[in-house]
């Protein structure tokens, strides 16, 4: 055991850890936690977007730690752990909020990208959770919020890993929101639909037919329902009744037509045409 998690937590402060946090949804999650006057460790690669978050978190009158980090490493739980206790905090809320998204057909994406997709989407989520998760069960407080998609509820033609990975978070957060039920532990899946940030323009999504047709809302309007619904112990969030409306369409519809329509609207932009 790291000697770090064998300090007595009436010696440490509780703290929220928020991963992805240098944009979007996980930048906007940090935003809203901190009013809630917790610390913060903000957790991310980009250093200098990890530092400006942090004045504008400590601006408002809460403290903020920044880790830069690729959460792929090997010992990156280990790391989130020393960081914290350096600032004599513990994790006591977990936002898992990390992920990336490659679009194109599964064979001709080249296989680093799908493999990335997985690691970042389902393995580093998984991992720390299983670091996080006991010590929060022992306290009988805290709890994790996974940060999903509306994805999880189908297939995705030209986004398959990215599509599969947000199905397999919802299936694990499912599954330990049942097993911690009683307590005292908060295990969440927060499932946005298109949401205007960075992603849609790196995953490549942003550029087909179902981007164009589909509503989005902003970061920030996500974040609110988010860490509402969390302070509630909703098991599911799915912000905007539109969203909430599609994954209903998407139970009902028999599945080879729901692959059909997914495959024609998220079909490669051809970029010979005009837009």
């Amino acid at each position: 055991m790291n000697p770090v998690t064998q300090r007595s937590d009436a010696l440490l402060t509780p703290a929220i850890v928020v991963t992805g946090a240098s944009s979007g949804i996980g930048r906007e999650i940090a935003r809203v936690a901190a009013r809630d006057r917790m610390p913060l460790l903000l957790v991310a690669r980009s250093h200098e977007a990890l530092l400006d978050l942090a004045k504008q978190v400590e601006a408002s009158g809460t403290d903020a730690g920044c880790l830069s980090l690729d959460l792929r490493a090997s010992n990156a739980a280990g790391r989130i752990e020393s960081a914290l206790a350096e600032h004599g905090w513990y994790c006591d809320v977990l936002v898992l909020c990390a992920g990336i998204g490659v679009f194109g057909a599964f064979n001709e994406i080249n296989r680093r990208g799908h493999l990335a997709v997985v690691d970042l989407n389902a393995r580093v989520p998984t991992e720390l959770a299983l670091h996080f998760l006991p010590a929060m069960r022992k306290r009988r407080r805290g709890g994790l919020m996974f940060v999903g998609s509306i994805a999880a509820y189908a297939p995705g033609p030209n986004m398959a890993a990215y599509y599969a990975s947000k199905a397999y978070l919802r299936s694990l957060s499912n599954a330990l929101y049942a097993e911690t039920k009683g307590s005292g532990v908060i295990v969440t899946n927060l499932s946005p639909g298109f949401v205007s940030t960075p992603f849609l323009t790196l995953s490549g999504i942003g550029a087909t037919r179902l981007r164009k047709i589909l509503p989005r809302m902003t970061a920030a309007e996500v974040a609110e329902a988010g860490w509402r619904g969390f302070k509630s112990r909703r098991r599911l969030i799915v912000p905007g009744l539109a969203n909430r409306i599609l994954i209903a369409g998407a139970k009902l519809l028999p599945t080879h037509f729901l692959i059909w329509l997914l495959r024609q609207l998220q079909r490669q932009p051809d970029h010979s045409a005009s837009a």
